[in-house]
């Protein structure tokens, strides 16, 4: 006679146990919450296949939004890069792409980040450091320059600028001749999860939440490959949240700015196929599979049940992953290579549409060139030699893959109720709800990782005698020196009329409702700086004060 799973653990099972204790004395989800020895046909006893999975390109797209997934073609390989001033990373994009990288990926410095130009004094030290500075058109059509923009998508991971960054990419593309029709790319544009976890801010959330919608007002008519807003959770995962919570607190992000658009006379389908997601991918390998098969579900029952979306586009949640920085250590840099190479896995096996991979020694310094060769090889080993890639969905069925997921979306959806009896994302975001539960999670994995409950291999566990540091990128000092001068240079020889004019245009539309977005074109146009450009929405809006969570 067989035996159930229960009869199984309390026989065979537990007797192992008592003769042999396991090693730790409780095995947990990132969450916390309990991981059983193992998963059997009682864990699905109500499962339907047709509710829960379907098929790929179908509701709820738990397997795969396209019905041929990677079988019709990889994922976009897009590595982020960008550092020092325009004509380093032009030069770095230009190396990717010849090795194979499908799309490009753009990191700015901190003041681009946040408004400020290279010249201005709260940019000292900071000028090229953790991406490209980019202070005017100028410094655009030089990162640009050689690059076809109506064939490669570029992604830009810039929020609270995103909507300048985006104008200047645009008169960028003008000026090569482009077709807006055709040129493709996704800008990042996703402020609330700054307020809640990254910080680069400039303005109160209620004008933020305008120039996003703006910005989805104007792509929809004039830009209409152009993915409008990339809704982040990976920068929540990075401060320490759960993957549960990832999902909810980006999904309530993400129904905030619906909301704001349909406030504004848009309707749900006119934007839902233009939104873009981000998530993080970290070391437990099964829980980030398990993570983004449920990330489609809940989202397919977002656009279906409150929104009553009747469109499949609608309907589908389409995503980039970026391996977990967080996980990467200064100890033994080249077990990072191995970190990376697993989490990437995690995320094709569940069916990213663009990935990222970290190279092994971004917990230092910027990647060198070598260590990014390094990291697309790494997509490209996965993508075309293991073979995962050759069938859709393949751990579908696994009895834990399947109670995992349904564990992850039933975690994430109750944290989706509190949100909505709080009041909603924003609502939360103000009174520091958010702020607090990732505060807490991060507490928690961190006091895991002191204690020995949770093992780092090479930083608090299998520690060597010696340090061994890799050869670093450095970003030089002449850098920051040449791009001041560009841009002094850049104001003198430019029609100051015209800029000042245009600056008064932004002005005005602050104060009303026009959309923004061919008033910040005009601007870039006519050289005026990202700078400039948010003094004059900073002396309209102010700017945002964070909020106290102790």
């Amino acid at each position: 006679m067989s035996l159930s799973t229960p009869d199984w653990l309390e026989g065979p099972y537990r007797t192992a146990v008592e003769r042999s204790r396991e090693r730790q004395p409780r095995f947990e989800s990132s969450s916390g919450a309990e991981i059983g020895a193992i998963y059997g046909p009682e864990a699905l006893a109500d499962w339907s296949y047709h509710e829960k999975l379907g098929y790929p390109g179908e509701y709820p797209f738990t397997r795969g939004v396209q019905s041929t997934m990677y079988r019709g073609r990889l994922w976009t390989m897009r590595q982020y890069a960008g550092f020092g001033d325009a004509d380093e990373s032009n030069r770095r994009y230009k190396f990717l792409l010849e090795q194979g990288q499908t799309g490009l990926s753009v990191a700015f410095d901190l003041p681009t980040q946040i408004g400020y130009d290279s010249d201005d004094p709260r940019a000292e030290g900071e000028v090229g450091k953790v991406g490209v500075a980019i202070a005017s058109l100028a410094d655009m059509e030089v990162l640009t320059a050689g690059l076809p923009l109506e064939k490669v998508t570029t992604s830009m991971t810039i929020n609270a600028t995103g909507s300048i960054l985006l104008a200047m990419y645009v008169a960028a593309a003008k000026k090569q001749g482009a077709d807006l029709a055709k040129v493709g790319g996704t800008i990042q544009h996703d402020v609330l999860k700054e307020y809640i976890a990254r910080g680069t801010y400039i303005f109160p959330p209620r004008p933020s939440l305008r120039l996003i919608t703006d910005v989805f007002a104007w792509c929809r008519d004039e830009l209409p490959e152009w993915n409008t807003i990339s809704i982040s959770g990976y920068h929540m995962r990075e401060a320490g949240c759960t993957a549960a919570q990832e999902l909810a607190f980006t999904f309530a992000n993400a129904i905030e700015y619906c909301d704001a658009a349909l406030a504004t006379g848009l309707k749900f389908d006119d934007i839902a196929g233009r939104l873009s997601f981000f998530w993080a991918c970290h070391s437990n390998f099964l829980e980030e599979v398990a993570k983004f098969r449920a990330s489609r579900r809940m989202w397919a029952k977002i656009a279906k049940e409150r929104y009553g979306a009747t469109s499949a586009r609608s309907q589908m949640l389409r995503f980039h992953t970026q391996t977990g920085g967080a996980t990467l250590t200064a100890q033994q840099p080249l077990n990072n290579l191995l970190r990376t190479g697993f989490q990437a896995m995690s995320a094709v096996l569940g069916g990213t549409q663009s990935l990222h991979t970290n190279s092994y020694d971004e917990a230092l310094a910027l990647p060198t060139e070598a260590a990014v060769e390094l990291a697309l090889r790494t997509q490209q080993i996965i993508g075309y030699e293991t073979g995962v890639a050759d069938v859709i969905d393949p751990l579908a069925g696994s009895y834990y893959i399947e109670a995992l997921t349904d564990r992850v979306e039933d975690e994430a959806n109750q944290y989706l109720a509190r949100i909505e009896d709080m009041g909603g994302g924003l609502a939360c975001i103000e009174q520091g709800y958010q702020q607090r539960e990732i505060q807490e999670s991060a507490f928690r994995l961190q006091r895991m990782a002191e204690t020995r409950e949770r093992i780092v291999v090479g930083v608090n566990q299998f520690q060597t005698g010696s340090v061994v540091v890799p050869e670093m990128l450095r970003v030089e000092a002449a850098v920051a020196r040449n791009q001041v001068e560009r841009l002094q240079a850049l104001r003198a020889s430019r029609d100051g009329a015209a800029v000042d004019a245009a600056l008064a245009r932004i002005r005005a539309a602050a104060r009303g409702t026009d959309n923004m977005v061919p008033l910040l074109i005009e601007a870039v146009e006519a050289y005026a700086t990202i700078g400039e450009i948010c003094n004059v929405l900073r002396d309209e809006w102010g700017e945002y004060q964070e909020v106290l969570t102790i």
